[in-house]
């Protein structure tokens, strides 16, 4: 059906065809059975130790308030991060802020974090308990005079109803965002996640959404300063505001993170380089150009457990986790692998 209506979603403003396709997941009417697929055992895995079907997730920013996230589930991802969430209620930056590089299967956007804020939010996971693994995703508000309190904010508000929480300071949308990660300002961040965790007796695993326009000598460290703080897991990558030389759509002059394919082997670089300083003492998250089961097999190999999406299924529909698993059960069957975590950092 997607493959029939995709060149009329495809005719609209990419904004409006998200906001229709939200309205729709709140109907909730495909069944879950629609997205099984045969043999999937062999893609569990754990998260944080905890069992899941498969280590193929959404990414934040589809599900921005979480308002869908049952739905999502039901599409047979193995887990959904919803947000980027901020303390008060954010309208984001001005319209137009998404563009379709169609040629280059890829996207670019200049949301600006742009989510019904925190309590409502709340409110909502209340209501409507999640049913899978889910993640929340928390950051600042652009006018805030204090972004680490609005995490602080974040985090006291949602812990305990989400199963782990992303520090995110890797979008290129909110100005001195990623100054975060340079090295007194990402330990004093960390500092303050670590006394609220211990004042408000938090349990909740937290990981952090990291930028693929890091240099090279900030790996170590962040890395390490990851380990200090027993942080869990790492997100690996937001959208860049970089590798624009490659791309031939007429879009790609537009300001904002670029997601997608081109971000592909970007992130599965990075991802490896994480992976020799880590190994599996944090669990990585591969982010970036994840659209078959191939793009997929390909970060687990240069070293993450799990896997996240959101442009593939732009551009590829509800289906595409069932053909990822699908594609990615066939190699396994081939190459006689019993599971999935077999294949973690075979390529580095």
């Amino acid at each position: 059906m997607f493959s029939i209506i995709r060149p009329f979603i495809f005719k609209i403003d990419p904004e409006m065809a998200h906001d229709l396709a939200i309205q729709s997941l709140k109907y909730n009417f495909l069944p879950s059975s629609v997205f099984k697929v045969e043999n999937e055992e062999l893609l569990e895995t754990k998260i944080f130790n905890t069992k899941l079907k498969n280590p193929i997730g959404l990414a934040a920013g589809f599900d921005k308030s979480g308002e869908v996230y049952n739905s999502l589930f039901k599409m047979g991802f193995g887990f959904v991060e919803v947000g980027t969430i901020t303390p008060r209620r954010q309208l984001g930056n001005p319209k137009p802020r998404v563009f379709r590089l169609e040629e280059d299967k890829a996207l670019i956007n200049r949301l600006g974090f742009n989510n019904h804020g925190v309590d409502a939010v709340v409110e909502r996971l209340k209501k409507n308990k999640p049913t899978g693994f889910l993640g929340a995703n928390i950051g600042p508000n652009k006018s805030s005079t204090d972004k680490l309190e609005d995490y602080v904010k974040c985090l006291s508000s949602v812990h305990n109803h989400a199963n782990y929480i992303t520090i995110n300071i890797s979008s290129p949308n909110t100005p001195g965002l990623r100054d975060l990660h340079k090295d007194s300002h990402f330990v004093e961040l960390m500092e303050k996640i670590n006394n609220v965790k211990k004042k408000e007796s938090i349990g909740k695993p937290i990981a952090v959404k990291i930028s693929p326009d890091i240099q090279e000598q900030e790996i170590e460290y962040l890395a390490e300063t990851m380990k200090k703080f027993q942080i869990a897991g790492v997100i690996i990558s937001n959208t860049t505001d970089k590798n624009r030389d490659n791309l031939v759509s007429k879009n790609k002059i537009e300001e904002g993170g670029l997601s997608g394919q081109p971000l592909c082997e970007v992130s599965n670089n990075l991802i490896k380089k994480f992976y020799k300083t880590i190994g599996k003492e944090i669990t990585i998250i591969g982010v970036g150009g994840v659209n078959s089961g191939l793009t997929a097999l390909e970060k687990i190999k240069c070293g993450a457990s799990l896997v996240q999406l959101y442009t593939g299924m732009i551009y590829k529909g509800p289906n595409i986790v069932r053909d990822i698993k699908s594609d990615l059960i066939k190699i396994m069957l081939k190459e006689k692998i019993k599971n999935i975590n077999e294949m973690v950092g075979t390529a580095v």
